[in-house]
């Protein structure tokens, strides 16, 4: 059984590569917090994360898309390595193979996304990002009636973005498709990693990965402007905001929430980030846009109600040591 299907079924005893525990019906508020609880963290990271990707937008002529996501993961990297530290030892070979995925993962979605944005708006760049968590929500889905949230979503998504998208950049349009095809390995990755490491030990981990992975592109493409002082404290602004707070709502969300039912909930994202263009980047909404954001909340609401209904009792984290 995969990490997926763990997510999507009852309450099942949830093996890690060192220690096995049988999760237990919630009672009293541990109950409420299992249904309200990982969504309010999800909309929490969204928020987070678009609001730095908007200000990411605005260092970019200073840095470079490539160093702006070098700083990014360079500074996440740091403060969780710090707050977390880690345990090295005690992980097997599947343990390690697994962070390091979910890191280059991390390090391959951040770097297109940045480029993506550094050629497009950033309201259709995540409506185009944002098509990788529907596809998973879709293929990994057991009730035909998650399709139907899942297509409302995508109209909503291609309504943000004004029915099409042929006036884009199309090297752009490429950079965002492919930064949600490594949206949707980093649900299913952060999901098998958050079980195989405590806490957010597994999250730090690879954000050293994806982070020494980056350096040499950031270098090679900003060179000494990464020493610039504003540019640093502008890039540890960007990974505070889109990296260090929304990662580790979301991995431990996930650990509560089922992955299907997450990667619609991700279909907010271009509202949110709409709403952070028009606060920062004075991009004002039209009215298809404001139907957009009604459609894909929608499916959220519409997802998370149906996922809800089916398991009463979310299934408890399984957190191996």
């Amino acid at each position: 059984m995969n990490a997926l299907d763990q997510a999507t079924g009852p309450p099942v005893t949830t093996a890690s590569s060192h220690a096995q525990q049988t999760p237990v019906a919630p009672v009293g508020g541990r109950r409420r917090l299992g249904s309200s609880g990982p969504v309010g963290l999800v909309l929490a990271g969204g928020i987070s994360v678009q609001f730095g990707g908007a200000l990411a937008v605005t260092l970019m002529p200073r840095a470079g898309a490539a160093g702006v996501v070098t700083l990014r993961l360079l500074a996440a990297a740091v403060v969780l390595l710090v707050v977390c530290r880690p345990r090295l030892r005690g992980h097997s070979r599947t343990d390690w193979g697994t962070v390091v995925v979910f890191g280059i993962t991390m390090g391959a979605m951040n770097g297109m996304f940045y480029e993506a944005v550094a050629r497009i708006p950033l309201g259709p760049a995540v409506t185009l990002e944002v098509l990788g968590p529907l596809a998973l929500s879709v293929l990994t889905s057991r009730r035909a009636v998650n399709a139907l949230w899942a297509g409302l979503a995508l109209a909503g998504v291609f309504l943000l973005g004004g029915g099409g998208f042929n006036d884009l950049d199309p090297i752009g349009v490429a950079f965002a498709l492919g930064a949600g095809a490594m949206w949707a390995a980093y649900i299913v990755f952060s999901a098998r990693t958050g079980r195989r490491f405590p806490q957010a030990d597994g999250l730090a981990l690879a954000m050293a990965v994806a982070a020494l992975l980056f350096l040499p592109i950031g270098i090679a493409d900003a060179g000494t402007r990464l020493l610039n002082p504003t540019t640093v404290a502008l890039g540890s602004a960007v990974a505070l905001l889109s990296s260090v707070l929304p990662y580790t709502l979301e991995l431990l969300a996930l650990r509560r929430l089922p992955a299907p039912t997450f990667a619609i909930l991700m279909s907010l994202e271009p509202a949110l980030a709409a709403t952070a263009g028009f606060l920062i980047l004075g991009q004002a909404l039209s009215v298809a846009e404001a139907a957009a954001i009604a459609l894909v909340i929608a499916a959220s609401i519409g997802a998370v109600r149906t996922q809800v209904g089916r398991n009463k009792v979310p299934p408890l984290p399984a957190e191996g040591q």
